[in-house]
């Protein structure tokens, strides 16, 4: 299956405190509505048009190339989804889960990272998450764990559906992982 076990003041304090990554300048020319609006957006935001625009090929290149039909993803409004989740019983979420849900998350991950294990799950995770409206919060902790916390608004079984996948999938990977789900968020604590 291919598992493996093993400087501005108006940016964000993300890219503030983020380390300083390998730049290239580059020239592009933009239709200039666009360059307006994306204007507009960094002012609101309070970040530079620089970061904005880091931010969206980033976005692009961890998810947008792979999710525009190739992947087989399809948009539902918000309501939508929660409330497909919510009429299920907890034994109905579980069964999709393990049964259908599991198997597309692997394939997912395999076709966009190239090779399943812990990294490269997480890695397709969390960008998931925030494309879902999620919002993500992790910090690692001086005895080497890393943590996760899934902030959403889609119900309980919407953690449950996605606290039985991730805890599958590590389990079939043989790495242990700690999970907690509530009505509104995931937590997920992961060893070295």
């Amino acid at each position: 299956m291919g598992i493996d076990k093993g400087t501005s003041n108006r940016q964000s304090p993300e890219a503030r405190i983020s380390v300083k990554r390998k730049t290239t300048t580059i020239t592009f020319r933009i239709e200039s509505d666009i360059i307006e609006r994306l204007k507009d957006k960094a002012e609101q935001d309070e970040i530079t048009l620089n970061v904005l625009v880091n931010h969206i090929l980033k976005r692009y290149i961890e998810w947008g190339m792979y999710a525009e039909d190739r992947i087989g993803i399809v948009s539902l409004a918000r309501p939508v989804a929660g409330e497909l989740f919510n009429k299920m019983d907890k034994e109905e979420v579980v069964r999709l889960a393990t049964e259908v849900g599991k198997g597309a998350v692997i394939d997912l991950t395999l076709f966009m990272k190239g090779y399943l294990n812990p990294s490269s799950f997480i890695d397709w995770f969390l960008p998931r998450m925030k494309n879902s409206s999620a919002s993500v919060a992790s910090k690692r902790t001086s005895d080497g764990i890393q943590s996760y916390v899934i902030k959403h608004d889609m119900g309980e079984n919407w953690s449950l559906y996605h606290k039985t996948i991730v805890e599958s999938i590590f389990n079939e990977m043989q790495k242990p992982i700690r999970i907690g789900a509530t009505e509104s968020t995931l937590t997920l604590e992961i060893g070295d």
